[in-house]
């Protein structure tokens, strides 16, 4: 069932969507070459907590196949990890690409918001494909108007990445967002134009498309949460929040990069 939002709710999602962009710049600020994935995590974390606000992640169960809950405050992704990546004692090291997904709840609603930080330097290759994974969201942001319908998002993702010779993913998709963490609608990063349900004013949508240099095909690392390009190209992760209105929609974790 997707629920549409009152304005009053849509206020709490964006003052949770602000705690959310604010935690993304305080992580860029420190993403370098030897800093590990739990430093990353511990950041996220105290900025979260200074604000008032708590992570939907911390804690989330395990939907892959029943294991523990999720344990860190952000998910952490590194080159080919392409999402719920566990901070842990990974150290970043220069040419590295780190994926941070960050969401903040506001007295019960939830906003969601992910980004692809270079590491020092990274290569001409790697960056194509985080300009065009951030493309490939602007695009589905354009995309999402009332009266369109989420295929239209979906094709806007796929045509956008495709085009530049990557592929997105397909066992993961964009989803509703707001009392929980995943509502409907389910978006695929794939899919028609004109297909699937009509979207509507006060309907708020994580949008996130993840790209793959290589093959779509993905795999499920050992701890039961990291999900990697199953060929070990790099991949990129870009996501916002969005509320649907009568003209463009609005993002609510929108920052300044």
């Amino acid at each position: 069932m997707i629920i549409i939002k009152s304005e009053s709710e849509l206020r709490h999602m964006r003052t949770a969507g602000s705690a959310v962009a604010t935690t993304l710049r305080e992580i860029q600020e420190r993403v370098r070459p030897g800093v590990t994935t739990d430093e990353i995590d511990k950041i996220a974390a105290r900025t979260l907590s200074k604000l008032g606000m708590q992570s939907p992640f911390l804690g989330y169960p395990n939907a892959h196949n029943g294991r523990r809950s999720f344990p860190g405050t952000v998910c952490t992704s590194v080159n080919e990890e392409l999402v719920h990546g566990v901070p842990g004692k990974r150290r970043l090291a220069e040419g590295d690409i780190l994926t941070v997904d960050c969401g903040a709840i506001h007295k019960g609603w939830i906003a969601d918001s992910a980004w692809t930080f270079p590491v020092g330097e990274v290569s001409p290759e790697t960056n194509v494909l985080l300009n065009a994974t951030q493309e490939a969201l602007e695009k589905s942001i354009e995309a999402a108007r009332p009266g369109n319908r989420t295929g239209d998002i979906s094709a806007a993702m796929q045509e956008t990445v495709e085009r530049q010779g990557f592929n997105v993913v397909r066992q993961h998709t964009s989803h509703g967002v707001g009392r929980r963490l995943h509502e409907d609608p389910q978006i695929p990063n794939y899919g028609l134009a004109g297909r699937g349900p009509r979207l509507r004013r006060g309907m708020t949508i994580a949008l996130e498309p993840m790209v793959l240099a290589g093959d779509y095909e993905t795999g499920l690392q050992d701890d039961g949460w990291t999900v990697s390009s199953a060929d070990r190209q790099y991949t990129a992760h870009y996501e916002h929040t969005v509320a649907i209105t009568d003209g463009e929609a609005e993002i609510i974790t929108k920052w300044d990069e």
